[in-house]
């Protein structure tokens, strides 16, 4: 496939790349690496033809939001697009908290405050165009509301509420109706969340992580069809499933940001297996994958070294026997009525 012929997002005037660049790895949660380094990789995905980014102020603490701005704002604006998040608002450090110091090993030195409220989505907007240093973005995510984060059944209600009653959505649909963004999205990580969303909500677009990847369809029937019947489109954050479909099977590979437990490394080697059998490889099939949903529009692997992108791009042009796929679905390892290439 051409990782670079444009997409429409849903019904939006959001046209992508289907291979975009994710840019949580900018903010350096497992190891810190150099800025020169950062530079070099989204140098690299520009030079390669990725006009899709997206950020959030989470990433690294607002790290990756400056990394991603210092080398978009040198290039012409009406050449990418380019996402960020709201929903948390980033105040100066007073304490040790969690997330700088476990989640990211080199975040900046912030303090993260949830905030779904108009008042909290207009900080979190206005900070992050200041840390990009452009002045408009093309969409903006409603980031991890969601059971995650919010641990409970109240707790996700508490900031539904906020976002409804609270007057947050409308601040999104006031900043759309301005013509300073043309998309409202929201970050998915659990099924279960999108038709909560769509209830409620007069949706876009939403970046699902996890919950559809070649290791796992559990988003397919539910929440893909409902975007797919409504026009609502689909990004797909996480690709390789946090890291073990673009590593393999190895004793230290992650699954959804964890140490992947026996179940998932037996059922990645299987399909490692059948990829190799066809002369394909498994990074290629799991970037390939969610690109055959009609309801996906891009996927966004979050590489953190030049080199990391250029396998990327030739994993995603890389040509993949229907067989594989027949294979696959054959032996269990992918829902039979998936979509596929």
């Amino acid at each position: 496939m051409n990782p670079f012929a444009r997409r429409r997002v849903g019904r939006t005037e959001l046209n992508v790349t289907p291979l975009g660049f994710g840019g949580g790895t900018l903010g350096d949660r497992l190891s810190v690496i150099e800025e020169t380094q950062s530079d070099a990789t989204m140098e690299a995905a520009w030079a390669a033809g990725i006009r899709y980014f997206d950020t959030a102020p989470f990433y690294g603490i607002g790290k990756s939001e400056h990394r991603v701005g210092r080398i978009l704002r040198t290039r012409p604006r009406d050449e990418f697009v380019l996402t960020t998040k709201v929903g948390r608002v980033l105040t100066p450090q007073r304490s040790a908290g969690d997330d700088g110091e476990i989640r990211w090993a080199g975040g900046l030195p912030f303090d993260l405050r949830f905030d779904y409220t108009r008042d909290g989505v207009l900080r979190s907007y206005e900070d992050s165009l200041q840390r990009l240093g452009l002045s408009r973005v093309d969409g903006l995510l409603i980031h991890d509301l969601d059971f995650r984060f919010h641990m409970t059944e109240e707790g996700v209600e508490a900031h539904m509420r906020a976002l409804e009653a609270g007057g947050g959505f409308a601040a999104l649909q006031e900043v759309k109706a301005a013509g300073d963004i043309r998309a409202i999205g929201a970050g998915i990580n659990h099924v279960g969340m999108i038709p909560r969303f769509l209830q409620r909500f007069d949706m876009d677009f939403f970046l699902v992580a996890m919950p559809y990847t070649l290791l796992t369809q559990e988003a397919l029937d539910d929440e893909l069809s409902a975007c797919l019947d409504r026009g609502v489109g689909v990004v797909i954050g996480a690709p390789f499933a946090s890291g073990i479909l673009a590593t393999g099977p190895r004793p230290d590979a992650e699954y959804s940001y964890r140490p992947a437990d026996a179940e998932i490394v037996e059922k990645t080697r299987r399909i490692e297996e059948i990829c190799r059998r066809h002369g394909a490889s498994l990074g290629a099939a799991a970037l390939q994958f969610p690109l055959a949903h009609p309801a996906v529009a891009a996927v966004i692997p979050g590489p953190n070294a030049p080199e990391y992108v250029r396998t990327n791009v030739e994993w995603v042009s890389s040509a993949i026997p229907g067989e594989l796929w027949a294979e696959l679905k054959h032996a269990g390892l992918v829902v039979a009525h998936a979509p596929t290439p």
